[in-house]
């Protein structure tokens, strides 16, 4: 659940662990919250999962919110592991976005942020090319390498992508593989926020 700011969090909580005594959910877990959500919520009861954008382009978890997963016990699912596809070195121009595309709405996707996150694409071809693996499986692995307590959960429509993603843990990135990587998409390297400015200001703290 998206711990958003006009949430009641401390009756939401309670509501949640009765629920959790009434057998009717067996699991906590929150979506996009913060360092002092988490502590607040697995004060009530422990929280079995952190659902948060991760990525070589969003890597703003790295700071607090994956420490305090660590610390309190969190599993740490990453979404939008891909980039929302621009990872996956597909999409080449705003244009190509269908009207209704919600990534139309996002910053890294408009105007010369694009064009910036574009040429970090390629950079990531490179490398991927040097690898003898997809641009995607690249992506995927750095995620997968940061730690046995990070799942990602690339979204996808078509079986092949799909198949390309799960042959993502085949690809074996060495230290030198991940400092290039650092290189590249150090944090906050990504030109633009990951929503709009009214979505961004409702994730919890």
């Amino acid at each position: 659940m998206w711990a958003d700011a006009w949430t009641d969090r401390d009756e939401w909580y309670e509501t949640m662990t009765r629920l959790r005594d009434q057998g009717k959910i067996r699991w906590i877990g929150l979506s996009e919250a913060g360092p002092e959500t988490l502590r607040r919520a697995a004060a009530v009861h422990p929280i079995t999962a952190l659902q948060t954008e991760y990525s070589l382009w969003s890597r703003d978890p790295e700071s607090d919110v994956l420490p305090t997963c660590r610390e309190l016990g969190i599993g740490f699912v990453a979404y939008s592991p891909l980039s929302r596809g621009f990872l996956t070195a597909q999409i080449r121009r705003f244009e190509d976005l269908a009207d209704d595309d919600f990534r139309r709405l996002s910053p890294r996707f408009q105007g010369e942020n694009f064009a910036k996150n574009l040429d970090l694409v390629r950079r990531v071809e490179e490398i991927a090319a040097r690898k003898r693996c997809r641009p995607s499986q690249l992506a995927l692995a750095w995620v997968l390498s940061r730690g046995d307590d990070i799942v990602p959960i690339p979204g996808t429509k078509r079986r092949p992508y799909l198949e390309e993603n799960v042959a993502a843990v085949d690809v074996r990135l060495t230290r030198d593989d991940v400092a290039a990587l650092d290189a590249v998409f150090p944090p906050d390297v990504a030109a633009g926020a990951r929503y709009p400015e009214a979505l961004m200001r409702s994730i919890a703290p």
